[in-house]
């Protein structure tokens, strides 16, 4: 992997000496997701922001099932600059891989923080209904064009707090990506090959967060589910519901969520931070 084509498929924002955190963005996301965030957050850290396989610059291609091996490939881009160890922030899809880094590479976990993001499907049923769903989505992928795709993508359930200019703006956005190297990464990281990622928190020696929007009710259940399932719960998996949010929380709530991510990575000199 060449330095230049690191440089583009990874920003960068903060001083190199500040502690790093690594940043993984959701499916039909990119790098540039996370830039909102980035006046306050690269005050206290490093940030680094990576498109994840077959998402805007990155060109990687995954096998099947290709979680373990997206978790890889990105940890060796973060090795070879110079970063063994960081705190890890993953949002969805990307929240998803960031379990898996976390079951690869525990050793190089300051922190790991979890926005809206699914631990695994346990029941069998679940998994083949879910196959078969996504099946469906990645043959629409394949074969519709990508415009199409996402005007259907963004009518699922969990994008109900989105506004339809919100709709818009992403359709808008998401469209410039390439809908094969999509479907690859989709397919190949479909929640329905997923490991049980549930216990992998009971082997880590650093923070575990999980946020959460109250208004999202599906992911909110899974968190507290989770927790619950967890051996010595409230140690393992520090939960963060907030008020008046969704699914993506980073994106429609940028301040909210800034707040909170840095009271829970640096308390420290956050204390005066007001209650939200």
């Amino acid at each position: 992997m060449g330095e230049t084509t690191l440089m583009v498929m990874i920003r960068r924002f903060g001083q190199p000496q500040l502690p790093a955190l690594l940043m993984l963005h959701g499916f039909l996301g990119s790098k540039d997701d996370w830039s909102i965030l980035m006046p306050r957050l690269s005050q206290y850290f490093h940030c680094i922001c990576i498109d994840l396989p077959g998402h805007g610059e990155n060109i990687d291609t995954l096998d099947s099932p290709g979680l373990h091996q997206a978790a890889k490939l990105i940890v060796s881009k973060i090795h070879a600059m110079g970063y063994r160890q960081f705190h890890l922030l993953g949002y969805s899809l990307g929240g998803r891989i960031a379990l898996h880094i976390a079951d690869d590479f525990a050793d190089s976990l300051l922190s790991l923080t979890l926005e809206s993001a699914h631990p695994g499907l346990q029941d069998s049923q679940q998994q083949a209904a879910r196959s078969q769903s996504d099946n469906l989505w990645a043959n629409k992928l394949k074969y519709l064009p990508i415009t199409d795709f996402l005007s259907l993508w963004y009518q699922q359930a969990v994008f109900s707090d989105l506004s339809k200019h919100q709709k818009q703006q992403l359709i808008a956005i998401r469209r410039i990506n390439d809908p094969q190297r999509l479907a690859n990464c989709f397919i190949t990281t479909s929640l329905s090959l997923q490991q049980d990622c549930r216990t992998v928190l009971e082997r880590l020696n650093c923070p575990c967060h999980f946020i959460y929007g109250v208004d999202d009710k599906k992911f909110a259940q899974v968190a507290i589910d989770w927790q619950a399932s967890l051996a010595d719960s409230a140690q393992h998996l520090q939960l963060k519901p907030l008020h008046a949010a969704g699914h993506n929380i980073h994106s429609l709530h940028p301040d909210l969520f800034t707040d909170t991510l840095l009271a829970l990575l640096c308390p420290e000199p956050l204390t005066g931070l007001k209650e939200r």
